[in-house]
């Protein structure tokens, strides 16, 4: 299957404001892309993309005065299968992990590993290790958390998740990130597009975190949130959390105007007019503005800017 992903966003700055961006599709994913998936920035800035030191492809840009509108649009490959159940992957003693792996195992910004391994070891304890014992925290995790965009906040922690027991799908993630590597696997943050494909529409579009556990010699996926196998996932970054991921991180005053996201699957004989680098004037999609009770779901709206020192 084909599937159009993309991104319509309106910041407003105070003064030059320089900007991170975290809203390219992960390296790993260029095999599917038809075209490119570039930024398009209106007005035209200079951007300068690099690699991160987790494997993401940002860019950096200086914003001026005003409104900066982000946009891209582009359309990715889908296999069409939901997410790999691998029951039989086995858990790795930590000895054996690769070394690329060592850096998931430890607490994070927002992911207290050392406050919350008594509280783990007694609620998976007696879990039988391995895809079990992860499946386990997920069902948990998923049953604990009650789910809203009210209940976003850019300084909650999983401890802050654990105790009061709501959030948004990012928070279902630092949750589940922090239990696993209290169980020692090594668990990491990622954030991407996912789309209502072979599910009931659950409202408007937006970016979405989940989270990925080493067991078996390979990552695997899990999404505490919806705790199902789910169709289409584009990965956009991966990080011990999300403060190492931020879809945009402002070393200035700025604001959040418009914003939308989209997701959706390509019927066979409905061929996109517009693949790779989109022109804004053409496209007929206009951002809508920020709905109040948006605000911090997951990372693009919680931003992690901060005033220039």
């Amino acid at each position: 299957m084909r599937i159009r992903i993309g991104f319509d966003i309106s910041i407003q700055c105070a003064g030059p404001t320089p900007l991170l961006l975290a809203l390219h599709p992960h390296p790993d994913e260029d095999h599917r892309l038809m075209g490119t998936c570039e930024i398009v920035t209106d007005p035209k800035l200079a951007t300068e993309v690099f690699l991160d030191e987790f494997g993401n492809r940002r860019a950096r840009v200086v914003a001026r005065p005003g409104v900066l509108r982000l946009r891209a649009d582009c359309v990715a490959q889908d296999a069409g299968e939901p997410d790999a159940v691998v029951a039989c992957a086995d858990q790795h003693a930590v000895e054996d992990l690769p070394l690329s792996t060592l850096g998931f195992l430890s607490s994070s910004r927002y992911c207290e590993v050392d406050e919350m391994s008594a509280k783990a070891w007694e609620l998976f304890g007696h879990t039988e290790p391995g895809w079990a014992r992860v499946q386990a925290i997920c069902d948990f995790v998923h049953h604990h958390v009650t789910f809203g965009y009210g209940y976003a906040r850019s300084t909650k922690t999983a401890s802050d998740t654990l105790r009061e027991g709501r959030g948004v799908c990012r928070d279902f993630a630092h949750l589940m990130i922090t239990l696993c590597r209290a169980m020692n696997f090594p668990a990491r943050y990622v954030s991407g597009y996912l789309g209502d494909i072979g599910v009931p529409p659950a409202g408007p579009g937006d970016f979405c975190a989940w989270t990925e556990v080493f067991l078996g010699g390979r990552w695997h996926t899990f999404d505490a949130r919806y705790n199902i196998p789910r169709i289409g996932r584009i990965v956009m970054v991966r990080g011990r959390d999300a403060a190492d991921v931020p879809m945009i991180a402002a070393f200035g005053q700025y604001s959040l105007k418009a914003f939308e996201v989209w997701t959706d699957e390509v019927p066979a004989t409905n061929r996109p007019a517009r693949i790779g680098r989109p022109s804004l004037a053409s496209h007929n999609r206009m951002p809508t503005p920020l709905a109040p009770l948006l605000a911090g779901e997951p990372d693009v709206k919680t931003l992690g800017s901060r005033q220039s020192q």
